[in-house]
């Protein structure tokens, strides 16, 4: 260990990015109790929603899991996207295998990155890029910026506030093209559904999503 790391953990101390607990290993960021007792989906954590063939994620969004993704979305911790990664990852290969092609996102808006400093949706997403070997490529963007959609209210609601947010970047291709798109988290589905109807209308094949975290039900 060398002196600059030695002084950050001394002074910052690794902590498991689920139940915030300082852990020992300053590599290893889920403890070995959050391993064993995370609430995980397991096969129920495949949804299919309007537009999206089908969508996947390892954890429901609860307890610890929904505590560290505010973190990692609100309180600037963009590292813990390595260690959702492999879970995340686990979770494609199982349920997605042969359903994609492309690896994308779901963007957030420029006014929204501004604030936060980094997109948390292209941070996971190159995360997960990386332990499956591929390359992430961005294809959609923001281009109106819209109310948070956890502050909307109803499905219905959450829908009409992000109909026609997203646009397909100039010059992507995605005709006839089976797109993977990474999320942070998956409630009503309202944002995922718009990117995969914006998707479709520029040609592309089939729309795939796999999220960190999603609500039981």
């Amino acid at each position: 260990m060398n002196m600059r790391t030695f002084l950050l953990d001394l002074f910052f101390p690794p902590r498991c990015v689920f139940c915030h607990k300082i852990v020992e290993n300053g590599e290893i960021r889920v403890c070995d109790h959050c391993e064993k007792h995370l609430p995980y989906t397991h096969a129920q954590g495949k949804q299919k929603k309007d537009f999206v063939k089908l969508c996947v994620a390892p954890f429901y969004y609860e307890n610890d899991v929904r505590a560290s993704l505010l973190r990692f979305k609100f309180g600037n911790k963009p590292f813990y996207a390595k260690a959702y990664a492999p879970y995340v990852a686990a979770c494609i290969r199982e349920a997605l295998d042969d359903q994609w092609e492309i690896l994308s996102w779901i963007p957030v808006s420029q006014k929204r990155l501004r604030k936060r400093g980094y997109d948390q949706a292209e941070v996971l997403c190159r995360a997960i890029a990386d332990e499956l070997g591929v390359d992430a490529v961005p294809l959609l963007e923001k281009h109106r910026h819209t109310k948070a959609q956890s502050a909307t209210g109803s499905a219905e609601k959450r829908k009409a506030n992000i109909a026609g947010a997203y646009r397909l970047l100039d010059g992507a291709d995605v005709r006839d093209r089976r797109i993977l798109l990474i999320d942070d988290i998956i409630t009503t589905g309202s944002t995922v559904t718009e990117c995969a109807r914006t998707l479709g209308i520029h040609g592309a094949d089939q729309v795939v999503c796999a999220t960190v975290a999603r609500q039981r039900g």
